[in-house]
């Protein structure tokens, strides 16, 4: 036992001396991949990396679960405030900090320890980017409406003892709140040089608007609030748009002035009292569109295929699409109408997925809101002859060998004459509801693929590739 003890302590006397003879810069750089306080654990193995911490040029301070555990979280949140307020106030000053990413729950005292100490180090040092990634302490299945209305104000609150600190932010990212009708204007008024806006569980009330005005603001996310609209009113640098799970009768975002935007993200789950969504009304106000996803979360088709004459003008630039989610067994024909009507488009893929969890998750909804049984989207192209020279890659995940996938991959074909590669991908697997997969019958061995391959009778020379 002796001998095996000072064989473990000569061991990790070798690797701290072999740790500490690595230069600065190549310790700097593995302690600024981790989380910081792993990092300042870690500076303790030497006296030499002692003064590390405050040479590091990037931070993450976080909790370290998003499990609501009562006993411990305030006791972490505390060491994430004490933690940010030490670094941050015995640091080398004269090195920039690239990138500051804190995570904590909503909590007065320690909530303005970390906005101080913030504030302090942009006042006094170069702070190239900051984040707060804000929860609270009631998970949102917990909340009560006058919960959400409570963390709304301590959240106000907390912004207007900060100001400072708010103001050289680039992301935020915030979760179970209900705001006044002025608040998040005012805090978007506040956070000058915001960059990215990330809202989950957030709204101003059943049904309110969000209205969003901002210079600098570049992304923005909206996820499971009680909106009726998001109206992106004056946004000249919005690139990045993210919408999931609105609660809207009509049409879910108002596009204003948004010259730049290039990317829209879309995700709903269907029921039957929802307004079927038309491209060409959604989407007329705005060209710009490069990559459009859309997640149907394996229930109903909530978009119609349109007359090419409507689309093209708001799909003319539209280069990627992914439409994610595609309830199984459903004729996939109508998706064709997307690139009948985006001439430019180079690259489409599908997943096909009847994901078990997500719609048992979504049964309570479903039953609230009608259910939908799955149904074809009937499309049929207006010119039959149609031919697009632009698409290059198609993909397609949830693959079998069936007459559906098979009927679908020859019309792409037929139609995108200058396509080069097919990639096929089995179905997703998910660890919660991977056994209640029904059985695939993905091609696996190279004997099935060449039969399926050849079974799709292409005369096209696209490469098929059976991906794993």
């Amino acid at each position: 036992m002796q001998k095996a003890t000072r064989n473990e302590a000569a061991a990790s006397n070798a690797s701290e001396d072999r740790l500490s003879k690595l230069p600065n810069d190549l310790l700097l750089n593995i302690l600024e991949r981790v989380d910081t306080l792993d990092a300042i654990r870690t500076s303790v193995l030497s006296k030499r990396m002692l003064k590390l911490p405050t040479m590091l040029s990037q931070f993450f301070l976080s909790i370290s679960s998003i499990k609501y555990d009562h006993d411990k979280m305030p006791q972490i949140n505390r060491a994430v405030a004490h933690v940010t307020d030490s670094i941050l106030g015995t640091r080398n000053p004269e090195i920039t900090i690239r990138n500051l990413k804190i995570r904590f729950i909503l909590m007065d005292r320690d909530s303005l320890t970390i906005g101080r100490s913030v504030a302090h180090a942009m006042s006094t040092q170069k702070v190239e980017a900051a984040e707060f990634e804000i929860i609270t302490e009631k998970a949102y299945r917990n909340c009560t409406p006058a919960d959400l209305r409570q963390n709304a104000k301590l959240f106000n609150n907390f912004v207007g003892a900060c100001p400072d600190a708010f103001a050289g932010l680039r992301r935020l990212w915030l979760r179970n709140m209900r705001f006044g009708e002025q608040d998040i204007p005012n805090i978007l008024s506040t956070c000058k040089l915001l960059e990215s806006l990330r809202l989950i569980h957030c709204d101003s009330g059943i049904h309110s608007v969000l209205q969003v005005e901002h210079a600098q603001l570049i992304e923005l996310e909206v996820d499971l609030g009680k909106f009726e609209r998001v109206e992106l009113i004056c946004l000249p640098k919005l690139q990045r748009v993210s919408y999931n799970n609105w609660c809207s009768s009509e049409h879910p975002v108002y596009f204003g002035l948004v010259p730049q935007l290039s990317r829209l993200s879309l995700t709903k789950v269907g029921v039957s009292s929802d307004k079927i969504l038309e491209l060409s009304q959604l989407l007329a106000d705005v060209h710009s569109i490069s990559d459009l996803h859309m997640d149907f979360q394996s229930e109903k088709i909530w978009v119609v295929p349109e007359c090419p004459k409507m689309l093209k003008p708001v799909l003319s630039k539209l280069q990627h699409v992914n439409l994610d989610n595609l309830p199984e067994g459903c004729d996939l024909a109508w998706t064709m109408f997307i690139i009948e009507a985006a001439p430019s488009l180079k690259e489409l893929c599908i997943t096909v997925w009847d994901h078990w969890c997500i719609m048992m998750t979504n049964k309570e909804f479903r039953k609230k809101y009608g259910y939908c049984e799955k149904a074809d989207v009937k499309w049929k192209p207006y010119a039959p002859d149609f031919k697009h020279k632009n698409l290059a890659k198609l993909t397609i995940y949830g693959f079998q060998p069936n007459d559906n996938f098979k009927r679908y991959i020859r019309c792409v074909v037929e139609h995108a004459v200058n396509i080069t590669e097919i990639s096929l991908y089995d179905r997703k697997l998910c660890g919660r509801c991977g056994d209640k997969v029904y059985q695939s019958r993905y091609p696996r061995t190279a004997e099935e693929r060449k039969r399926t391959a050849e079974g799709l009778g292409l005369t096209s020379p696209a490469v098929i590739h059976f991906r794993s």
